[in-house]
């Protein structure tokens, strides 16, 4: 379970209820406002790390924030390596407007040219997140060129399903899994639905976080080319029940009691 939806609880506690619910664990949050922060991250993400498996929870990936190859950086994959996690989620380059994309992959790409030693120094692999809107990483498409060249154990795709749909609700979201096929070493899982909104006299339509058995996403056929292409990575639950994006505003224990009715219909949907 992401542990950005618990982050109001401590890491023990946000350990305790993900392993309560079903899970094996935390993807952890390794940023600045997350359960461990990058100042002191060489000390702290161990000890962090230890303190979960003391209660039972793994934690396979952590999601950071880093888009180069600065000194936080270099610290949160030192710490990486030291705690046993071989799966990092990078942070977002924004998109800046038409006519830029072509630059900015460019741009993006030094970046990641920065950090692919790194990675494979620490041994693990900082993948890409798809994440619907302005973001350089809304796109598989675009994913699958900044991508290309670099080692494929040290720089991955992290794909999201809810957020490809939301880009390509009819066939853009499979086309886009096919373009990172072989680059996908993580799934983030939740589901959107469409709410339409009126508001003198103009209709709007946006985008909310809903249970997954309410949700637009085909996840039968998701699975399936999963299984299609052999994935046994790390699969992350995101709850982000809480706010404007969320079709309903839940406090923490009701994204706990939400995430308990996912994580059960999503077993129930995998006939486990």
């Amino acid at each position: 379970m992401f542990s950005k939806h618990l982050q109001e609880l401590s890491i023990e506690d946000a350990g305790r209820a993900a392993v309560d619910i079903g899970f094996d664990g935390l993807d952890l949050t390794v940023r600045p406002g997350g359960h461990v922060t990058p100042d002191g991250v060489e000390e702290k993400l161990p000890a962090a790390v230890e303190a979960l498996r003391g209660v039972g929870a793994a934690v396979p990936m952590i999601t950071t924030a880093i888009t180069d190859a600065d000194d936080d950086a270099k610290a949160t994959l030192r710490a990486a390596k030291a705690a046993g996690i071989t799966r990092i989620k990078l942070g977002y380059w924004r998109y800046q407007g038409f006519g830029k994309l072509r630059g900015q992959i460019a741009e993006v790409r030094e970046c990641l040219a920065r950090i692919e030693p790194l990675a494979q120094e620490a041994g693990v692999t900082a993948c890409l997140h798809n994440h619907s809107g302005n973001d350089m990483t809304a796109s598989s498409h675009v994913i699958a060129a900044l991508l290309r060249g670099f080692d494929p154990d040290a720089l991955g795709a992290y794909i999201d399903p809810g957020h490809m749909t939301v880009e390509g609700g009819r066939s853009g979201w499979k086309i886009g899994m096919d373009a990172v096929h072989d680059r996908i070493r993580m799934m983030a899982l939740k589901d959107f639905g469409w709410y339409r909104n009126e508001a003198d006299g103009q209709v709007t339509w946006a985008e909310k976080l809903v249970p997954l058995s309410e949700g637009i996403v085909r996840w039968d056929e998701v699975f399936e080319c999963l299984a299609q292409i052999g994935f046994d990575g790390v699969v992350s639950f995101h709850s982000e029940y809480q706010g404007g994006h969320s079709w309903r505003d839940l406090d923490t224990e009701g994204v706990i009691a939400q995430t308990r009715e996912d994580y059960a219909y999503m077993r129930s949907r995998l006939g486990r």
